[in-house]
């Protein structure tokens, strides 16, 4: 049994190597089963986008701390998923709590500060005796074929490239680069047009480029991202905001383009290689990316950034070094976990190595099928079986494609098998509603830059 703010729930499968995981969404059923106070929040994004909840509060002053904590997840979660720089709530002590916690000087300033820079508008909660309902404009993206076109896919730690003639792919490249480090954003421009000239070369022309990148785009300029963590806010304002259009326009000058979040790339590339939609795709890399296409086949606009979104209630979860919050998705699916879980299992990491070095020690280790580096993949699937639960509440999806490099090999062939099996045993509802799946090795790992190229529509 877990236990927190006198909210209990019993998790069946817990990962060997964190016994302490409380799966949020475990708490979240338990909390909901003794509450009883009807409470609705909403976002609201750009162009007058909203993402509404209805729920409950148990409103008791013996169960306010647990109160606080349930919707201070909960419109974590919304922000994080849905995206929004406006908070609306009929609850008058939410609205309290809410305005103190989401503010410049509140436990989620992050938050408060990175919204209001995303949608260049001040954040704020606001009292409301009715809550806005959700309204959504989702838009067809993606799936052009025709043509000579370049994907680009921009990692942490590795940029991949691919060059596409008719739907084909005739040539990919990875290479290793340092972005998030790096505080001279002409070093991002240059890699950026080393990678598309260096796929220019094996095609007759160059008809169209898709890029895929970490961070929140709003026509196709990055508002933020962690790619440019270290350029200054000066620097980032003059040359990375527009650092995607000038690499293309300077290199090829006037073509079709699309920079859109890697994570959406990830659902299309998902959404391309089954023929299907109702697609959640998840790429584990440097971070957690998410993208979603929803079952008309479009791109919904959410943010989708599921590396910042809670999925461990444990008070003790590792906390992330961006945000300052803990349990987020990014210490769970990305290197960062692989990283953190390595020593538990009794393996050594080299602390002069880079965190993409330390991810190939323990895939390296996974080749040889180790048993300390299968307890690693094991525990990574314990977590990602009951978050995919979680998920199913805000996506209802019917496939999942998991991406990114800590999916390679046989680690993620692993971390599979065993979110399949928490899926089964805790959420038996779930199993085969939602699917998870993995595509081939190539596909896993240049998969992103090639949905990429078929972004922009040849006019």
């Amino acid at each position: 049994m877990m236990e927190r703010f006198g909210i209990t729930a019993a998790v069946n499968c817990t990962p060997s190597l964190d016994r302490e995981f409380f799966p949020i969404g475990c708490f979240n059923r338990a909390f909901l089963r003794t509450a009883k106070k009807p409470v609705a929040i909403a976002v609201e994004r750009a162009d007058g986008q909203m993402a509404s909840v209805h729920t409950f509060l148990h409103g008791t002053p013996e169960m306010l701390d647990a109160d606080h904590y349930y919707i201070n997840r909960l419109v974590k979660a919304l922000l994080w998923v849905k995206g929004g720089f406006r908070v609306y709530t009929d609850d008058a002590d939410s609205y309290a709590y809410l305005k103190d916690e989401y503010s410049a000087m509140g436990s989620q300033h992050f938050d408060f500060d990175f919204m209001a820079g995303v949608y260049e508008h001040p954040f704020e909660v606001v009292l409301t005796d009715k809550v806005p309902e959700t309204k959504d404009s989702p838009e067809k993206m993606g799936g052009h074929l025709d043509g000579c076109r370049i994907g680009f896919d921009a990692g942490g730690s590795d940029r991949k490239v691919s060059a596409v003639v008719d739907g084909r792919t005739v040539y990919s490249e990875e290479v290793v680069w340092f972005p998030k480090t790096n505080a001279d954003p002409d070093y991002h421009y240059d890699g950026i047009v080393a990678a598309l000239k260096s796929a220019a070369e094996h095609m007759p022309r160059v008809d169209a480029v898709g890029v895929s990148s970490a961070g929140v785009y709003i026509n196709n300029r990055p508002m933020t991202a962690s790619l440019f963590l270290a350029v200054p806010k000066d620097l980032y304002d003059k040359k990375v905001k527009d650092i995607y259009i000038r690499a293309i326009t300077d290199t090829f000058g006037s073509i079709p383009y699309s920079v859109i979040n890697d994570g959406d790339v990830s659902a299309l590339a998902g959404a391309m290689s089954l023929n299907d939609t109702s697609m959640l795709g998840i790429a584990m890399g440097t971070s957690e990316a998410g993208g979603f296409v929803d079952a008309q086949g479009c791109i919904t606009g959410w943010l989708n950034e599921l590396a910042f979104v809670p999925v461990d209630a444990n008070p003790d979860a590792m906390r992330d070094e961006w945000s300052g919050d803990i349990g987020c998705g990014v210490k769970y699916f990305s290197q960062d976990a692989v990283i953190k879980l390595a020593p538990r299992a009794g393996i050594a990491l080299n602390e002069t190595l880079s965190p993409a070095e330390k991810l190939k020690v323990v895939q390296g280790l996974m080749e040889q099928d180790d048993p300390r580096a299968a307890e690693v993949y094991d525990s990574i699937g314990v977590y990602l079986g009951h978050t995919l639960a979680y998920y199913y509440e805000w996506y209802a999806c019917r496939h999942v494609l998991l991406l990114g490099r800590v999916m390679s090999g046989k680690g993620g062939d692993r971390i599979l098998a065993k979110c399949v099996e928490v899926l089964k045993e805790d959420y038996p509802a779930l199993y085969g509603v939602m699917v998870p799946s993995l595509p081939d090795e190539n596909f896993r790992r240049v998969g992103q830059s090639m949905a990429a190229a078929s972004l922009p529509e040849i006019r």
